[in-house]
């Protein structure tokens, strides 16, 4: 890389920041022999010029949703409303502090309690825990909840039944929880199949975690024979909501039969993604399991809201405090700002563009499932790879086009997968953008395409020794 280390700019007795001398008497003696320095600490000496330059150049060496086009599949990289950024950082919520009394952080607290009643009514469902601090961390407490419930019946099973194309983080969670996971094959649809599910379906499965849309991008169109199968056998039914992008003011998942779901704040209602920030995954159940929920729960009775710890077959605290509130205010902005019909308009605008997408290059790039998608489709680079090239090829190629590579090598049932979502808050000409530099990519050399990226500041990686023998400058 072209820019140097800051330490490398630092010239002697160059200064960013001018103090005034301190007007109040200094107490050393305060501080401990032990903690005091014997040599001046070795920091760069630089300008703030020089500063600001640098961390922005740094700043652009990074792929970015600000930055560009981020059609990652299966992770809603959505652009974020920076209104909600400004109103999660008023300092009547930055300000607030855990310990301090209910009376104190009525507002706070209220916040809470109406983004959960929003969720539940989103979703479908009856009550909800804001505290799980990411989607994975929601499946866990999901699951976790599965157990208590059938151990309160009596109840002694020891399976969880998930798609074969299901997120990777769902037979962790299965496994964390002390199940033992069952793998459901797809149909020639993509979808899960009914026969293999009747199959697996016995009175020592707990119940089965599906992601709807699954990670093809497609609806399961048997969902409501799903559940029934499962519910026959006294199993519960676990939506991953990863996907919830798709389904909102369209689907409820509760309304077909699904008892347990949890958010993706961070992916469905726009906030910080990842390096971004922290995440959010509340998890909504029917009134059946909400006697499990983690404590505390938000209250209102009377116009006053409170903290509930009084539920004795709670799973108990899976997070400190209350989750990560921060988020949770971003969330409730965005679906303040939003409305019923503007979330109903996300979701059928995140479909459409997936559809759009899919429809412009299935005659370059092998379609697997031909029907309509949701929100984000999935192709094969097997065509490709006739020729040599890997859908690695192909992400690294896009870059220079300026646009970050979809998701690849996912779901694992597809080989050489792409899997792109453009979500709802791209335009005609970002989606037109991508889908040009798709088919320019198809029709080029087969050396051009395995040497990418050219334009890019690191060129062409050896990625298994880049793996293997990993150094770091410092």
């Amino acid at each position: 890389m072209s820019e140097k280390l800051i330490f490398e700019l630092s010239k002697e007795g160059r200064c960013g920041f001018s103090l005034p001398e301190i007007d109040v008497p200094t107490k050393e003696s305060l501080i401990p022999d032990k903690y005091k320095r014997d040599s001046e600490p070795s920091l760069p000496e630089v300008s703030e010029v020089d500063v600001v330059r640098h961390f922005t150049k740094l700043s652009l060496l990074n792929y970015h949703v600000d930055f560009g086009f981020y059609p990652l599949g299966s992770c809603t990289m959505k652009y974020n409303p920076k209104i909600n950024e400004k109103l999660s950082r008023l300092s009547g919520f930055t300000a607030v502090h855990p310990h301090q009394l209910e009376e104190t952080v009525q507002g706070s607290l209220q916040l809470m309690y109406e983004l959960g009643e929003l969720l539940c009514e989103i979703a479908g469902l009856d009550e909800i825990t804001l505290q799980p601090a990411a989607g994975a961390h929601g499946e866990l407490t999901g699951v976790m909840i599965i157990r208590v419930y059938h151990k309160k019946k009596g109840h002694s099973r020891s399976k969880i039944l998930i798609p074969d194309s299901s997120h990777g983080t769902n037979p962790a969670s299965v496994t964390l929880s002390g199940y033992k996971t069952v793998q459901i094959k797809s149909d020639e649809n993509g979808l899960v199949d009914l026969v293999e599910l009747k199959k697996a379906m016995d009175e020592d499965v707990a119940g089965m975690m599906l992601t709807n849309p699954n990670t093809l991008g497609l609806f399961e169109t048997n969902v409501v024979e799903i559940c029934n199968i499962v519910h026959e056998k006294g199993g519960l039914m676990y939506m991953d909501g990863a996907n919830l992008n798709a389904l909102c003011g369209i689907s409820r998942p509760g309304d077909v039969g699904f008892d347990i779901v949890h958010f993706n704040l961070h992916k469905t209602f726009s906030t910080p993604h990842g390096g971004g920030g922290p995440g959010s995954g509340p998890l909504g159940v029917k009134k059946e399991l909400a006697q499990f929920l983690p404590l505390p729960l938000v209250r209102k009775d009377n116009g006053k809201y409170s903290l509930v710890y009084d539920r004795k077959d709670s799973i108990g605290k899976i997070h400190s405090f209350f989750g990560n509130f921060g988020v949770m205010v971003k969330a409730y902005a965005y679906l303040r700002m939003m409305g019923e019909e503007g979330l109903k308009e996300m979701s059928e605008c995140a479909i459409l563009n997936a559809n759009y997408i899919k429809k412009s290059l299935e005659n370059l790039y092998f379609l697997p499932y031909t029907q309509h998608c949701m929100h984000e489709c999935v192709f094969s680079g097997r065509n490709q790879k006739e020729k040599g090239i890997r859908a690695l090829d192909i992400a690294k190629r896009l870059l220079d086009f300026g646009v970050h590579a979809p998701t690849i090598y996912f779901p694992l049932i597809v080989p050489e997968a792409l899997m792109i979502e453009p979500t709802e808050t791209e335009s005609k000409e970002s989606c037109d953008q991508f889908i040009d530099a798709m088919i320019k990519i198809a029709k080029e050399p087969t050396d051009v395409v395995k040497g990418a990226p050219h334009s890019t500041v690191v060129k062409r990686l050896d990625e298994v020794k880049a793996a293997k023998d990993l150094k770091v400058k410092y």
